[in-house]
């Protein structure tokens, strides 16, 4: 009895999930080499972002509305500028930019694994 199975059928999606492991794995790497402000401000961004995470949320929307992820912002400000020796307009910039790019990788997943049906 051959119990050998065609290549096909071994190998039904080869490296299938490789690309989005690979693309994780490099956002972390990348976000290992913030500086340490940044380092300490990302838990209150991820936070806040996690907290906005749900289906129909503004976050998702084609055209985030501008006033809420202002508040978003100035939610993780009013956390982070306790820690903070010197806040001031740059930390609450520097959050904006963080919390925007957090948004967009979230967007991005969100669209990738929404499509998948399987």
């Amino acid at each position: 009895m051959n119990n050998k199975l065609p290549y096909y059928m071994a190998y039904p999606m080869p490296l299938l999930y490789d690309d989005e492991r690979l693309e994780r794995r490099d956002f972390e790497y990348m976000k290992s080499l913030y500086p340490d402000t940044a380092k300490r401000l990302l838990p209150y961004v991820e936070e806040e972002s996690d907290r906005m995470e749900y289906e129909g949320s503004m976050m998702y929307d084609e055209y985030p509305d501008q006033l809420q992820l202002r508040l978003m912002g100035n939610r993780i400000y009013d956390r982070a500028q306790e820690q903070e020796e010197n806040p001031g307009e740059w930390l609450r910039d520097l959050i904006q930019v963080m919390l925007y790019q957090e948004i967009y990788k979230r967007r991005s997943d969100h669209r990738k694994y929404k499509r998948k049906f399987y």
